[in-house]
């Protein structure tokens, strides 16, 4: 049997890798090890948080599965930093560990072109440098013009407690033994890395008394452009805020070389997330800090597991057990599963292009965990754009690359590819040099328009779009037309609203530039109400316009540099006067543009200028 896309690993980067290959017409071919553990959540039971639930929304934008099946399996949905600029605010949805999956596999079947098939691939079929297929651990070849890795943290795994190892992947689950030691034979730079998950409690026997409740938003919201929010609010599931005690400092100081990551195993090279830390991390890094703020999270509606965000170790189980009891509220708490690390191979992501293919072997993907990243939203959006840019090789069409300043997903991206990791990499809005451009409500503003060229919006979406737009500039137009005076009507109701009062007559335009007025204070001079989305949209749009033009004044520096082409032919070693680090730098990570190879860590301005008067010398002719 032939395909054209073959994607290895039903995690969140191969569901979506798979679907966007299979909806835009190629034969595509899912293997995973378990058809039930498509979509798994091993680790937390969320979907987005800050910055990650702007990447859901956008992988919405263009077409992708995650926000969808996050609406329809909440339990909890919270939009964060609600009070602080739209720049900041992000969704986050509490999912439902039962429902999730089965929503995921459920869409994925009824996908035209696609075919789930379970089994372990054990080894890529390479010819001439190009991928041809995949070899299965029983020799089963199955071929493909295309091959899409998306092993996520299963490539030689590792289950770390204590002083124990275990060649096993999350959940006790098979690992992949010996892909990635193929995959290095080919000459791929594999890298060791490290992540771990907290206990699960018995939800009965934690006394609630003693945490502070955490509730879900009570406006409704969603992550999908096209879902109507059905859910109802007084039947979301509260979490739980807790703080560690001084006790439980005591304790982990007192163990500390019986962590598996500090003393009681001697063979670990990987190296854990620094923006999610296990709880030894925590105490040992910050010892000035008397607690620890931890969050007691429902895993679904259908079992009674409670999860303990920011609670991760790799202590014995006896050691956890005393953690545990020390917390508020646990003292006579049953442990359900004990707390866990995990180590795992993946490959070094300066090896892949900008459309995520890796450079040594042609027609060869990588999306997910195995690039170096964290987290479900991470993998999901690289599954995303990676089945998008197979489809186009095939194609023969030029990739689908994200700029900086277009989406959260091409910062991603463009870091993994560009600076490498050293850790884990996760999403923060620090990340993000654009991100007052790169909001969550305006994900489908910027890029909707992608999702329908490449045919993963439909018509009736696209046409939703174009409305939506229409909307926006129609009623910041009818804004400035419409005018407010000083009469006495005015005066009182502008006295009631704690503002300013005015001299002469004002637009509402001008006047929604107040810092203390919104679209819901102008509301009485409208002529008609304004759908909820127009309204916000229209409000942001006017009430930050001067910040707007600046970011994107600053951008368009970006998008100019951009444009500023490195050929592929380039020969660094023949540059003069370029410093050595910055050689060896532009060799490994071999910049398309003048942009990327200035993001590059160790190439200063100097060894940017030398470049771009080499580039002028030399390749004059190829501008022309």
């Amino acid at each position: 049997m032939k395909y054209e896309v073959i994607v290895v690993g039903g995690g969140h980067a191969g569901c979506e890798a798979a679907s966007a290959a299979a909806r835009m017409g190629h034969k595509t071919l899912l293997i995973t090890g378990n058809i039930n553990n498509i979509a798994d959540m091993p680790c937390n039971p969320s979907i987005g948080g800050s910055a990650k639930g702007i990447v859901v929304r956008e992988i919405d934008a263009l077409g992708g599965l995650m926000g969808k099946v996050a609406d329809r399996s909440q339990i909890q949905m919270k939009l964060l930093n609600h009070a602080k600029g739209p720049a900041v605010q992000a969704l986050r949805a509490q999912a439902d560990k039962i429902t999730y999956p089965k929503e995921m596999l459920k869409e994925l079947k009824s996908i035209t072109n696609l075919t789930i098939r379970e089994g372990m691939v054990e080894n890529i079929i390479v010819e001439n440098h190009q991928v041809k297929g995949v070899i299965l651990e029983n020799g089963d070849k199955i071929h493909s013009q295309v091959v899409i890795l998306t092993t996520g943290t299963y490539l030689k795994a590792d289950i770390l407690v204590g002083d124990t190892r275990h060649r096993e992947g999350p959940h006790g689950e098979r690992p992949s033994n010996y892909l990635s030691d193929h995959l290095k034979e080919l000459g791929f730079k594999i890298i060791r890395l490290k992540t771990g998950t907290p206990q699960r409690i018995d939800k009965n026997t934690i006394d609630f008394t003693k945490a502070k409740v955490e509730y879900g938003s009570q406006e409704k919201y969603t992550f999908s452009f096209d879902n109507v929010p059905e859910y109802s609010l007084k039947d979301q599931v509260p979490c739980y805020l807790i703080y560690t005690t001084p006790e439980t400092h005591r304790i982990i100081n007192e163990n500390l070389t019986k962590s598996s990551m500090y003393g009681g195993l001697d063979d670990i090279t990987g190296i854990g997330p620094r923006y999610c830390p296990s709880i030894e991390d925590k105490i040992v890094r910050f010892k000035d800090k008397e607690r620890h703020q931890l969050f007691l999270e429902p895993e679904s509606r259908f079992y009674d597991d409670i999860y303990i965000q920011g609670f991760s170790t790799s202590m014995p189980h006896d050691i956890q057990e005393k953690m545990v009891h020390s917390l508020p509220g646990l003292e006579n708490a049953k442990i359900l599963k004990y707390a866990y690390a995990i180590e795992y191979d993946a490959i070094y992501p300066t090896q892949l292009k900008q459309n995520l293919e890796t450079k040594l072997i042609e027609n060869l993907f990588t999306a997910g965990q195995i690039n170096g990243t964290s987290g479900y939203e991470e993998a999901a959006c690289q599954g995303l754009m990676a089945g998008i840019n197979a489809c186009l090789k095939i194609e023969n069409k030029d990739p689908f690359i994200l700029k900086r300043n277009e989406a959260y997903i091409g910062v991603l991206i463009d870091d993994l590819v560009t600076k490498g990791v050293r850790d884990p990499y996760r999403l923060l809005t620090s990340r993000a040099e654009y991100r007052l451009l790169l909001r969550h409500d305006n994900a489908d503003l910027r890029l909707r328009e992608y999702g329908y060229q490449y045919g993963l919006i439909n018509q009736k979406q696209y046409d939703h779009l174009q409305l939506k737009k229409a909307q926006i500039n129609k009623v910041k137009q009818e804004l400035k037309d419409i005018y407010i005076t000083p009469k006495k009507e005015v005066r009182d109701y502008l006295e009631k609203l704690s503002t300013s009062p005015l001299r002469d007559r004002i637009s509402l335009y001008d006047f929604l530039k107040r810092p203390e007025i919104t679209m819901e204070k102008i509301r009485p001079f409208l002529p008609y109400d304004l759908d909820p989305e127009i309204s916000e949209q229209v409000e942001i749009e006017i009430r930050y316009e001067g910040y707007i033009k600046k970011a994107l004044k600053e951008a368009e520096k970006l998008v100019h540099l951009e444009r500023k082409q490195i050929p592929e032919n380039i020969d660094y070693d023949q540059i003069k006067n370029i410093a050595s680090e910055a050689r060896q730098k532009l060799k490994e990570v071999h910049p398309t543009t003048i942009a990327q190879a200035a993001r590059i860590s160790g190439v200063n301005p100097a060894d940017i200028s030398i470049l771009m008067v080499y580039l002028k010398k030399e390749y004059a002719h190829e501008s022309r």
